[in-house]
């Protein structure tokens, strides 16, 4: 007997078939393999599929069910579990392997937190070479911004655990704060990295947050509209382009290949490195060219080398025997360049250096290394440089709009899709971007961090705040200082706002550099709030916390927390400020006493309040038994 099918009729069975393979489940990018989950909590899977079909998670034995919403949304609640694994999880078909419970803690803020570990090498390089810790893993957030809507789900990232090979790209301070609680707890660690050079806080917050702030709304509310972003991206993109051409084009040292082995530069100007050629030439924007001859024995040449030209402000492109060794295009990256073998030759060698800038003052950083370091010997290249100007240039059109630091692009982007995702706590290093109008920053923090923990539904979930470190040049009398102003509002969130803890950090930055490479340091302090704050264990994680003043005459009382006042002892300490009736600040002496400390000004008859480490980058030297630093502070 013949069966006749109509066209029709197998159209419609084929579509069926096809619906029922694409009928998977599909899962967020945070719930992957290799995936850490947090212990101690009922935990939350969901994922996607289509309306009404069912869902079944297998895990440590037990099968959990649920069936997606009309909109294809399902979850599944998990009850607490204890740390452990490697396990297997399956939902439908997908088998997700290599999964372990441990403590979760997202980390975000701005470059201080994204600097990752490749940028830190001259300090930790033997641990990078050596790492291998499966109990440490990093899902690291692509940085997309989204000012229209919250997005749920993010465009890619996965676990990774920390060899060789992966930690080239771990935030720095995130790896060290999880080592450290490995390291103590042996409880594996996992870190949801979230963060982004030069955002504000307020790129960090939904719209709701910032009701009290209208005039970050009305910019959120301008970035919405996709034509005014390309445009502004392209005019900016093209002024640039515009720029840099005419500067190429006007620059004699390019059309004359001032980095050739055997250009006569007898003719040239001498600077010292470090240091600016503005110092001599003036003010200017435009491309200026250095070079400097080193000799090299037998024994040296033809080998690989590596070249540290510190810091330089601005772009530079670097060779060596006219050779191009390596470049940085802005300001902030060091410049560590890798010689290949053969480069370098017997007797006379140039190393010659295109610098171009923009905008502010052209220069080597000062108190940076340079050198060029061969077969573990350094040959220092500090001193007399030669150098002349390629080009001098009209000032660049004004800059970037810097539009992903926008308000709420942020968190719609970079947060929202996380908050179902159960985490222990967070590490939130960020600051510098809001120094300029520091009054306002204590009260945005407290919203974010209580805004965070609602949608996260973990209202105790703690909150661990690095103060911003010391920076730029020491003024040798007591001024106003807004990075003062910025580290007290931290200072003020931590004591104020419940489950918070502060990483002071005052005595690990660097005055000539925004991005110190000590990140092991903060990373250790985060990790003393974090076993004090989280897992409440006794142990002193504060320097001495101030807590109240009393004026005694001519002289000023503080008072310091029970627990922070086991004052370290000193010869002289210094950091301390004293105001007088006339309402200046002026340096004061000050002495432990016991529990206290007295601080006075023999000119000053009348104190009113006292100020410690207020400054950019301060010298005060007030720590406990413990060394851990006294935040700055102000008793006003």
């Amino acid at each position: 007997m013949k069966i006749y099918f109509s066209k029709r009729l197998f159209l419609i069975l084929a579509i069926s078939i096809i619906g029922v393979l694409n009928a998977k489940v599909k899962l967020p990018a945070l719930v992957s393999d290799g995936m850490i989950l947090q212990r101690n909590q009922v935990l939350k899977i969901w994922g996607y599929a289509d309306a009404g079909e069912k869902v079944n998670v297998k895990f440590l034995n037990k099968t959990y069910s649920a069936t997606a919403d009309n909109q294809g949304n399902w979850n599944i609640m998990l009850p607490e579990l204890k740390a452990g694994g490697p396990f297997v999880m399956t939902i439908n078909d997908i088998t997700l392997k290599d999964i372990l419970i441990g403590d979760v803690w997202v980390a975000s803020g701005q470059s201080n937190m994204e600097l990752p570990m490749r940028r830190l090498k001259p300090l930790y390089g033997d641990e990078m070479k050596t790492v291998n810790n499966q109990n440490i893993r990093f899902f690291t957030v692509p940085q997309k911004y989204n000012f229209k809507a919250s997005q749920n789900d993010l465009d890619g990232g996965k676990w990774e655990s920390a060899n060789p090979q992966t930690i080239q790209n771990f935030s720095g301070v995130a790896y060290f704060f999880a080592k450290n609680l490995y390291e103590r707890n042996k409880i594996p660690v996992g870190i949801i990295h979230t963060s982004l050079g030069g955002s504000p806080v307020q790129a960090w917050m939904d719209a709701n947050s910032l009701k009290s702030y209208p005039e970050y709304l009305q910019e959120a509310e301008k970035w919405k509209n996709d034509d005014l972003i390309k445009s502004t991206e392209s005019g900016e993109q093209a002024l640039s382009r515009a720029w840099y051409t005419e500067l190429d084009q006007s620059d004699i040292g390019l059309n004359q290949h001032w980095e050739n082995f055997d250009l006569d530069d007898s003719s040239w100007k001498t600077m010292n490195v470090p240091g600016s050629w503005e110092d001599q030439e003036g003010s200017f924007e435009g491309s200026v060219w250095l070079r400097k001859e080193i000799t090299l024995s037998k024994d040296e040449a033809g080998k690989a080398a590596f070249l540290n030209l510190g810091r330089i402000k601005d772009a530079d492109v670097t060779y060596i025997n006219g050779v191009k060794v390596g470049n940085v295009t802005y300001e902030y990256p060091p410049r560590w360049y890798d010689i290949p073998a053969g480069i370098l030759k017997e007797g006379k060698n140039i190393i010659a250096v295109r610098i171009t800038n923009g905008s502010g003052k052209g220069q080597f950083i000062a108190d940076k290394p340079y050198y060029l370091e061969i077969g573990g010997q350094k040959i220092d290249l500090t001193g007399s440089w030669k150098y002349k100007i390629g080009a001098k240039m009209e000032k660049m059109a004004p800059g970037q709009t810097f539009i992903r630091w926008k308000p709420t692009g942020l968190y719609n982007s970079m947060i929202n899709p996380l908050i179902n995702y159960k985490v222990k706590g967070f590490l939130w290093y960020q600051g510098e971007s809001n120094t300029g109008k520091p009054k306002e920053y204590g009260d945005l923090l407290t919203t974010m961090i209580n805004d965070w923990r609602s949608k996260w539904n973990e209202k105790d979930a703690p909150f661990l705040i690095v103060q911003l470190a010391n920076f730029m040049e020491a003024k040798n009398q007591p001024v106003e200082s807004n990075w003062a102003e910025l580290r007290d509002q931290q200072r003020k969130v931590s004591l104020t706002v419940p489950q918070t803890g502060l990483a002071v950090i005052i005595d690990a930055g660097e005055w000539n550099d925004i991005h110190p490479l000590d990140k092991k340091t903060v990373g250790d302090r985060l990790a003393l709030q974090a076993l004090k704050i989280g897992d409440k264990k006794e142990i002193v994680a504060d320097g001495p916390v101030y807590q109240s003043m009393k004026v005694e005459g001519n002289k000023i009382r503080l008072s310091f927390n029970k627990g922070t006042d086991d004052f370290a002892p000193v010869s002289e300490l210094k950091g301390f400020a004293i105001k007088g009736k006339d309402g200046n600040y002026q340096w004061a002496k000050a002495k432990i006493q016991g529990k206290n400390i007295v601080v006075w000004n023999d000119g000053v008859n009348d104190p009113v309040s006292v100020r410690y480490d207020w400054a950019d980058n301060p010298d005060g030297n007030l720590k406990n038994k413990s060394g851990l630093p006294a935040s700055p502070f102000t008793t006003e």
